[in-house]
């Protein structure tokens, strides 16, 4: 049986985010194909946890290659979904952090499959914060359904 959600979603409104791309962009470095956040949803007051989403659009470069005739989001694009997550929360709370690398993936489970069409809503809560890492829970939702888990680690590089 899969875990709860961090959050309950009906309480966040998607309809008005709290930060759309110019915003993640102020924040994260990824550009183009691989920036892989659309928007902040929510944001806790104390910057330890957020709620952001990936539109998987139907343009996106894997897809032709990445089960022709029937698209699948790669895992590693979900994971780095999650990373960039992470790399949010970690600058927004310690902006002199610079650009914070992905250095690693621990207990990595893919429940469900995600396609160009839908929405992936991404969950992301602080497990330890120190100036020189940050450990986030995430977890990856399409149609109210757990798609993936992980725990993320990111450092100042």
């Amino acid at each position: 049986m899969p875990p709860s959600l961090f959050f309950d979603l009906s309480q966040i409104d998607f309809d008005n985010p709290v930060g759309g791309p110019e915003e993640i962009e102020s924040i994260n470095p990824q550009r183009g194909d691989m920036r892989h956040l659309d928007a902040i949803d929510w944001l806790a007051d104390d910057m330890t946890a957020v709620v952001g989403h990936k539109d998987v659009r139907d343009d996106e470069f894997w897809v032709p290659g990445h089960i022709p005739g029937r698209p699948l989001l790669p895992g590693v694009i979900m994971i780095e979904a999650a990373a960039q997550l992470a790399a949010y929360i970690m600058i927004k709370r310690r902006p002199d952090a610079g650009f914070v690398g992905f250095v690693g993936c621990d207990n990595v489970k893919f429940r469900g499959q995600v396609a160009p069409g839908q929405r992936l809503i991404l969950l992301g809560k602080e497990v330890q914060f120190k100036p020189r890492r940050v450990i986030c829970d995430a977890q990856g939702v399409v149609d109210g359904q757990l798609v993936f888990e992980a725990r993320i680690t990111g450092m100042p590089i």
